[in-house]
């Protein structure tokens, strides 16, 4: 095969989005919400993880007690090994020394039914990791739908609730209102239901506190969410499951849905855990302790890539 017969047979393509509306889903790759049953994730390795100052939770414990990277490492093995038990096919980002919290795969890229979109990070030493993004979709052949280029805009703030509704969180430290607005605009256009959560920056993204579990079965911290969103939510038919106040924090709403009543979640969320298997859920209960010192969770460790209805 030529270099010209390659360039012709790639579906890559930098410029997806149609500026009108009404984009054409993907056939091999995306999702319609983060319920159905996950088949194919985007993971960033921890092979050269560091702890660095990237929100107050982070700055929070290097000045308490410091991630142990090795124990780090060992952590997020065992959350490969849940994905690899559940037979989700997993894709990495390349591994490289200058993007040492590039195991955050949620933040640098957001998956849609019509591709992907790069965000903006807010932190200076993490902006490498949208550019390695590009190149992760270019491999995989996956089409990007657009790039944010108004303010800063993180993934963990791009939440599917369901079929065509998304719930925008707004920090203003990690995500800036004109990156949400940008982002917004874009997804009005296609036709969805937005709304913008503007968060205290404190709680770093939205999908810290409200995480869809199954359908219209949505995880929240009814402590630290606004009263709108929680009303908004049960307004579509959504039960909340209620995770405490502490257990967030400990990001223990941060968690992901396989799909088929199926969910991979951290041990230090109990309370979370045990409403789960009481309503039949199958929870693989995976110790992040360590790892989630740096700043995020498994949630934020993880870009689903394909879902297909159960």
């Amino acid at each position: 095969m030529t270099v010209h017969d390659r360039i012709v047979a790639e579906p890559f393509s930098l410029q997806r989005r149609n500026p009108a509306g009404g984009t054409k889903p993907l056939t091999s790759w995306g999702f319609a919400n983060e319920t159905d049953m996950l088949t194919d994730v985007l993971l960033g390795s921890p092979n050269f993880l560091r702890h660095l100052s990237t929100s107050s939770l982070s700055r929070k414990h290097l000045r308490e007690a410091p991630c142990n990277v090795q124990i780090a490492q060992a952590q997020h093995k065992d959350l490969v090994a849940a994905y690899e038990h559940f037979g989700v096919n997993i894709h990495w980002h390349e591994p490289t020394p200058e993007l040492p919290m590039q195991v955050y795969s949620r933040d640098s890229s957001v998956m849609t039914p019509y591709g992907a979109f790069i965000t903006a990070m807010a932190n200076w030493w993490r902006r490498g990791e949208n550019y390695a993004a590009i190149r992760t979709y270019e491999k995989l052949g996956i089409p990007i739908y657009d790039m944010v280029t108004s303010g800063t805009f993180e993934g963990g703030d791009f939440n599917v609730i369901e079929d065509g509704v998304v719930l925008i969180g707004c920090g203003g430290a990690r995500t800036q209102e004109e990156g949400a607005r940008q982002v917004q605009a874009w997804f009005d256009k296609e036709g969805w239901e937005t709304r913008i959560a503007f968060i205290d920056e404190y709680y770093v993204h939205i999908d810290l506190m409200v995480v869809p579990i199954a359908e219209k079965l949505t995880a929240v911290c009814l402590a630290c969410t606004e009263p709108g969103i929680v009303d908004w939510l049960k307004g579509k038919g959504h039960e909340i499951i209620d995770v405490p106040f502490q257990d967030t924090m400990a990001l223990g709403c941060n968690f992901m849905s396989l799909g088929k009543d199926r969910v991979i979640a951290p041990t230090s969320s109990q309370s979370l855990i045990g409403q789960l298997k009481a309503r039949g859920f199958e929870v693989a209960a995976i110790d992040m302790s360590e790892i989630s010192k740096t700043g995020g969770g498994i949630h934020c460790m993880a870009q689903a890539l394909k879902r297909e209805p159960a």
